[in-house]
């Protein structure tokens, strides 16, 4: 009798797995809700976030050491699975030599650690929220980071007037895809805190599909004749934030920066001649 049971509960258990989707998979019939307005669109609109590794490295990654021993385990980076299709970013040999060069001075060189604005697709992946507001228009992405933003034009597309760190966005629907294409970068950007990067040359192509009520998937391909041999991808999750009172606070990061951007330019105190030294009055 005892035998029979086990058997029935483990017929039961690979039943029960058998009905349940694995971790990661999503309903491929998912039919977003639709923003208000005409045009009958998938309702973007809230606060996302990514939950992961991907702003330290976005390849495979072990944990890593913090930047001073001082706070110990405190500044420590955990270890982290890649988000780069093929666990592979193919620079060109030169390019590679760069990368190598950024991640030996990843501590100071980062343009994060310098409170510059973190590029796409950097921004939608740093461990800080940022919030879509949708209109017929224009989608707007407004980052928590340094009070990043940026407008996707959802008009006729218009050429960058110049390079900017977040580059220029035009925008498009794919049914329920939002698929933004953004050039004019600068290319002084970083893609992680391990120096990979791209160069002004860099045209991302972005893909937004809602997956569920509370997820979404974010692609972005990276074309960049400069620096890689060919495309590469970024696939990733996004998650919506939940909380009743969600909401962007503000992290305006350039006070906290200053001393690294300009400390060597700080006027420092000048040693005491030997007559201002005499005419100091004794201690007591």
């Amino acid at each position: 009798m005892k035998r029979v049971l086990i058997v029935t509960a483990a017929i039961s258990a690979l039943f029960i797995l058998a009905l349940t989707p694995a971790a990661g998979q999503f309903p491929n019939n998912y039919k977003a809700p639709r923003a208000p307005g005409p045009g009958n669109r998938p309702d973007l609109n809230g606060i996302w976030e990514h939950l992961g590794t991907a702003n330290w490295n976005i390849l495979d990654h072990s944990a890593g050491p913090p930047n001073a021993w001082e706070v110990g385990a405190i500044g420590a980076f955990p270890a982290g699975q890649t988000v780069v299709d093929g666990n592979t970013i193919p620079y060109l040999p030169a390019a590679l030599e760069q990368r190598n060069k950024n991640f030996a001075n990843r501590r100071s060189e980062d343009p994060e650690a310098k409170c510059y604005m973190p590029g796409i697709p950097r921004a939608n992946y740093m461990p800080y929220p940022f919030q879509i507001v949708q209109s017929n228009n224009g989608v707007l992405f407004v980052y928590e980071y340094a009070s990043a933003n940026r407008y996707v034009n959802m008009g006729k597309p218009i050429e960058a007037a110049t390079d900017t760190w977040m580059g220029t966005s035009n925008g498009r629907w794919e049914g329920d895809t939002l698929v933004i294409d953004v050039t004019g970068l600068n290319g002084l950007a970083w893609f992680d805190r391990s120096g990979n990067f791209s160069s002004d040359r860099t045209k991302v192509t972005e893909r937004f599909t809602p997956l569920s009520p509370y997820h979404m998937r974010y692609e972005a391909t990276v074309e960049d004749p400069a620096t890689f041999s060919r495309p590469w991808k970024i696939s990733l999750i996004l998650y919506k934030r939940l909380e009743p009172n969600a909401q962007l606070l503000e992290f305006k990061c350039v006070e906290f920066a200053e001393d690294l951007l300009y400390g060597r330019f700080k006027k420092q105190p000048t040693k005491p001649t030997i007559e201002q030294e005499a005419a100091r009055p004794p201690a007591r």
